[in-house]
């Protein structure tokens, strides 16, 4: 592979790694002050850091009240700013730094921005509070008071003024926009035009005193505004150093993407520190193109938008080595890593699900659910989802008919847990063994299986698998009834499921927009929150702890166990759910999909680059070939953001599209083995 290619360089894969910089500052001192921020800067760039922000005034510090109108503290800013110009030249990143700058004998509050010896630009501040304990009035003019566009520093033309993107020639997603402090405390801050406008990172140079509940103020004030604009949003705040006089400092630093909150600075510290975070600009990217009302507020508001300036600006991203995300990456994306954020989840999708079916029974009548159970995971989840939505309709739970069907591979195992489990629940339990008419059916199309010379082909399997959901949907007429599907997400993802006649259908279904990870968990959540009484628990966890398979072929020797491991055929469900999210979910190309499996399974010693590579192209073979299966679904409710695979919603695809331009991306650009 070669080196300006590098598949474990994070820059390769649509990221950018962004930093926030507190210097420690003495007021009034902006030689020392410069010195601290250069410091920094150098220990950004050794980090691979593309893009650094720094507090509001930092230079001069923000304190400095009518010393703001001395010019030898202007005239040392000034030589400042020039001096971290000079110590830039060798530096690989983008600093934004603040000072009090001067423009036709009036003085604005400004950001610079500095790159390899540049400057690229100053932006001055838009709103200056003048309330409380703020009277910026006083010392600064606001950004729409400047006339001229540009201005001369240190023997340079530089553009000037509030509307300035400045994007990256190298990254090209990398468009950042710079605010300062009260900007984005307004109800609408410049950089919501900014990010109509295309800036995908948004940088707030801000003082921002401490008082109680401030904090978490800061918070949501930049997690919304990251949501709202989908951008990363850097946040500074001034911190040891400012003059006590009346007012208090923490150093409060975030970044935000879309709302996520990435990295928080320590606050209170009294030395110079800085947070950095990797960005992922792609999927950034990806969210605005998806969510085409933000391209209609660009066109709603194109006015203000047409008056931006673009500053292009080049970095040397190039590696001769691995440069490792520095982000967390959940390997289970469908399911929370915190236990408190994790029994919300279930309970949310649980209570979704139930919803639903009271919905659909609401209007499809009284007659009974009829529901395969298997012993498994998803039928035992739609059967505890049945089971709760007549609780709440007031119908007794004998209104469920829980159909156990054992075939030629049923396991004793298995069947004893679908037995106990609807005693458990209380419904009302059919046992039948399609073992008979399986046999008829295979006679009849003339398939070579005779118990005394088995065939165990596909045909074998399916017969069986329809043969189930034929009694289904006969008992469900019976019974004036309807029937309950139980396939997952996940299967439906891969085409785990016979189509048609098969566990493909059913009148309605639960679980088609729950994979298979989240589940396991729901079960679990239900068993552990004694839901269906200490015997329904113990039976419940028993059904997470056995192996998932489809039991159609008997298996060598002891039928106590399910002969067939699904996860052998179609691989681990844990890697299939993750390579699901991330295609699905952001379009992410395989390379990428890849370099976050690999990121986020790093030094859990359990997958190989080797090991993804394999199965992402089994998911991705799977996932194209079985287009036609989800082209008709039973209806179903959508239980998440990370999406769904009906055609009536998420997820529309012609059935005959080819793989064939994905694999080979997964082929040229994914190694076959992990970073020497």
């Amino acid at each position: 592979m070669d080196q300006s290619d590098n598949f474990f360089d994070l820059y390769n894969h649509g990221f950018a790694r962004v930093a926030v910089g507190v210097p420690a500052i003495r007021v009034a001192d902006p030689a020392w002050n410069g010195a601290q921020t250069a410091r920094l800067m150098a220990q950004a760039a050794q980090a691979g850091t593309a893009l650094m922000v720094f507090p509001e005034l930092g230079l001069s510090g923000y304190t400095c009240d009518d010393l703001f109108h001395q010019h030898a503290l202007l005239d040392a800013c000034e030589a400042a700013l020039l001096d971290l110009v000079e110590a830039s030249k060798a530096l690989d990143l983008v600093a934004v730094v603040g000072l009090p700058w001067r423009v036709d004998q009036r003085l604005f509050n400004c950001a610079a921005v500095v790159q390899r010896g540049r400057l690229l630009g100053l932006v001055p501040k838009t709103y200056l509070p003048n309330y409380a304990e703020f009277y910026e009035a006083r010392q600064f003019n606001p950004a729409s008071t400047a006339l001229p566009t540009e201005v001369k520093v240190g023997g340079q033309t530089v553009p000037f003024g509030s509307h300035l993107l400045f994007q990256c020639e190298d990254l090209p997603r990398l468009v950042f926009h710079v605010e300062i402090c009260e900007d984005v405390w307004v109800p609408i801050p410049p950089s919501s035009y900014a990010a109509l406008a295309g800036a995908t990172v948004l940088l707030n140079l801000s003082a921002s005193n401490i008082t109680v509940g401030k904090a978490d103020y800061r918070h949501r004030l930049v997690s919304s505004q990251s949501a709202r604009c989908l951008a990363a949003y850097l946040y500074s705040s001034a911190g040891a150093g400012e003059s006590s006089t009346d007012l208090a400092w923490d150093g409060q630093s975030l970044i935000c993407e879309n709302g996520e909150l990435l990295a928080e600075s320590e606050r209170f510290s009294s030395d110079s520190h800085l947070i950095t975070a990797d960005v992922d600009l792609e999927k950034l990217s990806h969210e605005r193109m998806r969510q085409t009302s933000f391209g209609q507020s660009a066109e709603l508001h194109r006015e203000p938008l047409s008056r931006f300036r673009t500053v292009t600006f080049g970095l040397h991203l190039a590696s001769s080595g691995p440069r490792p995300l520095q982000r967390h990456i959940e390997r289970f994306p469908y399911v929370p890593s915190d236990p408190r954020r994790r029994d919300e989840r279930c309970h949310e999708v649980y209570s979704i699900q139930v919803q639903a079916l009271v919905q659909r029974l609401s209007v499809a009548g009284h007659g009974k659910l009829v529901i395969g159970v298997s012993g498994g995971l998803d039928s035992t989840h739609a059967l505890l989802v049945c089971a709760k939505a007549l609780d709440l309709l007031g119908r007794p739970r004998s209104d469920i008919l829980g159909v156990t069907m054992p075939g030629f591979a049923t396991s004793t195992r298995t069947l004893d847990q679908a037995l106990r489990l609807m005693e458990a629940v209380g419904c009302s339990v059919l046992q039948i063994d399609i073992r008979p008419s399986c046999q008829q059916m295979l006679k009849d199309i003339g398939h070579a299986h005779a118990p005394e010379a088995p065939v165990y082909d596909v045909t074998f399997e399916n017969v069986q698998a329809g043969e189930r959901t034929s009694h289904l949907f006969r008992l469900a007429n019976l019974h004036q009834g309807i029937v309950v599907g139980t396939g997952d997400l996940s299967e439906l993802a891969l085409g785990w499921c016979t189509y048609g006649v098969g566990d493909h259908m059913s009148h309605y279904n639960v679980n088609a927009s729950v994979p298979k990870t989240l589940i396991k968990h729901l079960v679990r959540w239900v068993a552990d929150t004694r839901q269906v009484g200490e015997q329904g628990s113990e039976v419940l966890h028993a059904i997470v702890d056995t192996e998932i398979s489809p039991e159609l072929v008997p298996g060598q020797g002891d039928q106590d166990q399910p002969g067939q491991s699904t996860e052998s055929v179609i691989g681990p469900y844990e890697l299939q759910d993750f390579h699901l999210f991330q295609m699905v979910r952001y379009g992410f190309p395989p390379s990428k999909v890849a370099f976050l499996a690999y990121s986020a399974w790093l030094g859990h010693d359990k997958y190989t680059l080797a090991d993804i590579k394999k199965h992402l192209r089994v998911f991705l073979q799977r996932f194209f070939t079985n287009q036609f299966k989800r082209s008709c679904v039973p209806n179903s409710p959508k239980v998440g953001s990370g999406g769904s695979l009906s055609p009536r919603g998420d997820w529309r695809a012609p059935s005959d599209a080819r793989a064939t331009t994905w694999l080979a991306e997964l082929d040229s650009k994914v190694p076959d083995q992990d970073a020497a």
